[in-house]
């Protein structure tokens, strides 16, 4: 099982289930917050930070649709108090 390793260094598994909710919440369709999940479930590895894991997703994100990527910045921003 992949383990990713979060911001304040604690060890979880890795859950796709978590990146579908957060790409929907920027409003890309569930068949797409499925798939990106899916991409990143696939080339995940044991020891994958939570920063590598959301720089993917924004990657895809962008080449999808340039504004799910923003509304991604916005929530991190305003929601969880976090840069860019």
């Amino acid at each position: 099982m992949v383990q990713v390793i979060k911001r304040d260094g604690r060890r979880e598994a890795f859950t796709p289930e978590k990146i579908v909710v957060s790409a929907l919440k920027t409003g890309a369709s569930p068949e797409i917050a499925r798939s990106v999940a899916h991409d990143v479930e696939r080339a995940a590895q044991d020891g994958i930070t939570t920063k590598d894991i959301r720089s993917t997703v924004l990657s895809m994100l962008k080449t999808k649709n340039p504004e799910w990527e923003r509304n991604w910045i916005v929530y991190d921003l305003a929601v969880k108090k976090r840069a860019a």
